[in-house]
């Protein structure tokens, strides 16, 4: 069991929250059990052809930008500590543009962070597994993925730089997979502040240059992987300030949340995630977790799949709904 893997949230934290969002479960807090305290992640390449790093400038994004707002294009393939892409700001860009400005919103849902679809009454819906990697939280849940694979279903798999490192021929192989979207997260799975916020007994990053070594360090890692840049981030504990979240996008990638917690960290019974699953209205972004095999996710996803496909839903990557 991880760090979190025992923490609720606290008293007026998530518990609370139920009636206001059914997705958050028993706990908003528990989508921490999947995961473990941050580790200094070393930087590693997975022995492909080195990604090349174009310089562009980006222009910060503030608020909660929609489509065609600044810094929502083409995401750059980035390198650490060094330069976006062709749609994202440079470290020194946006430590000019965010650096003095006072963050004035923090947690799950901040403006500008995509916490469901674009889709209207349709009935779709997006699921999304985290690999959150570190100590405890680097298993491969294969089961899981034959799931999908059986039923010919597609999900998002946001991965973390540690877990990749610690499964480097798997991910290679779900890169190859279409059924699979691969999206950003976090290099070393902080909740994501400018101010150094914590979530659930996890630090947050202290400074825009923080935050921008958690989103760049991997993206640029990943895009060695795919061939071809991330467009999606969600960072550890899916807790964002609106500051950071802008600085995301302003480096071309879309900050994201959930709407639906399909697997509460992972600590579920199967039972509890086909209850928890039932929750899904058409648009949802459902979060779960691909780290933990022995653990019940799978399980319950075998019961609520099969109950959302008859019910007439079509399981749709993430990025296809949010541009």
């Amino acid at each position: 069991m991880d760090t979190a893997s025992s923490q609720r949230a606290p008293s007026g934290g998530g518990e609370r929250q139920v009636s206001r969002r059914v997705a958050l479960g028993v706990g908003c807090g528990l989508v921490l059990a999947a995961c473990a305290r941050p580790q200094q992640a070393p930087v590693a390449t997975l022995g492909l052809a080195a990604s090349p790093t174009p310089t562009g400038l980006g222009s910060p994004a503030s608020g909660s930008p929609g489509p065609g707002s600044p810094g929502l294009g083409s995401p750059g393939l980035g390198s650490p500590g060094l330069v976006g892409g062709p749609a994202g700001a440079s470290l020194s860009e946006v430590e000019a543009a965010f650096g003095s400005v006072q963050p004035s919103r923090w947690g799950l849902e901040v403006p500008g962070v995509v916490t469901r679809l674009n889709t209207g009454d349709q009935k779709v819906v997006a699921l999304t597994f985290d690999a959150c990697g570190g100590r405890g939280g680097s298993g491969y849940d294969s089961a899981l993925v034959a799931l999908l694979r059986r039923h010919r279903i597609k999900a998002t798999l946001f991965l973390n730089h540690r877990w990749i490192l610690a499964n480097r021929e798997v991910a290679r192989e779900l890169a190859q997979d279409p059924l699979f979207d691969l999206a950003n997260h976090g290099t070393r799975h902080q909740p994501l502040s400018v101010r150094g916020r914590w979530a659930y007994g996890i630090s947050g990053t202290r400074s825009v240059r923080e935050v921008y070594d958690e989103v760049e360090t991997n993206a640029a890692f990943m895009a060695d992987l795919l061939g071809r840049p991330v467009r999606l981030f969600r960072c550890g504990t899916a807790f964002y300030d609106d500051v950071a979240a802008s600085v995301v996008r302003d480096l071309g990638m879309y900050p994201v949340g959930f709407t639906v917690n399909g697997d509460g960290g992972a600590t579920f019974s199967a039972r509890q995630v086909a209850t928890a699953m039932r929750a899904v209205r058409p648009g949802a972004i459902v979060i779960g977790h691909m780290n933990h095999p022995l653990h019940a996710t799978a399980a319950g996803m075998s019961r609520a799949l099969p109950e959302l496909s008859g019910a007439g839903y079509e399981f749709v990557h993430l990025a296809e709904h949010i541009t």
